[in-house]
């Protein structure tokens, strides 16, 4: 990922264009619903590459409950169990899961009040982990915003533009 970048204090993570490009595919592939999963890495070093796409579950939870859980997969994702123990289990080894990405549909790519409350409890990140939002629309990946958390807040560090002569954004 290339584009504005952040203070060094907040370097970002390598994501490979061949990566970024597939996290492009998966958002395209679910819309109109958003998209997410899991991007790892090797422990020493600060690059993705490898993705896991992940099942939007939010239907599913709707469905079951939705006074508990009034939002569609249209405008929220929740992992699996599968994939949340995939990403707990990876903390600890050699190739730990560094970001977990998800698309927004027809709003753009920022972190909003629902990511940053499924992100965090009381205040606290969760997972220690980037995410990324990537912005589809209708007629194709916009772009993404790759966030940390810091200073007790979500900080944009990173920032990329679409990939137009990518067939996997037409």
């Amino acid at each position: 990922m290339s584009g504005n970048r952040a203070p060094d204090s907040l370097f970002p993570i390598a994501i490979p264009d061949a990566v970024l490009a597939a996290c492009y595919a998966d958002a395209r592939r679910c819309y109109p619903n958003e998209a997410c999963g899991l991007l790892f890495g090797p422990a020493d070093a600060p690059l993705v590459d490898e993705v896991r796409v992940c099942e939007n579950q939010q239907d599913r939870l709707h469905e079951r409950d939705p006074a508990t859980h009034p939002r569609t997969a249209r405008t929220a994702y929740a992992l699996g169990f599968a994939d949340l123990r995939a990403l707990d289990a990876s903390l600890s080894g050699a190739r730990p899961a560094k970001i977990i990405y998800h698309s927004h549909v027809d709003v753009g790519a920022y972190f909003s009040a629902e990511d940053e409350r499924a992100a965090t409890f009381d205040g606290e990140l969760i997972y220690p982990v980037d995410y990324l939002v990537i912005d589809c629309q209708r007629d194709g990946v916009r772009g993404a915003k790759l966030f940390r958390f810091a200073e007790g807040r979500f900080q944009l560090i990173d920032e990329s533009g679409p990939r137009p002569e990518s067939p996997l954004n037409r």
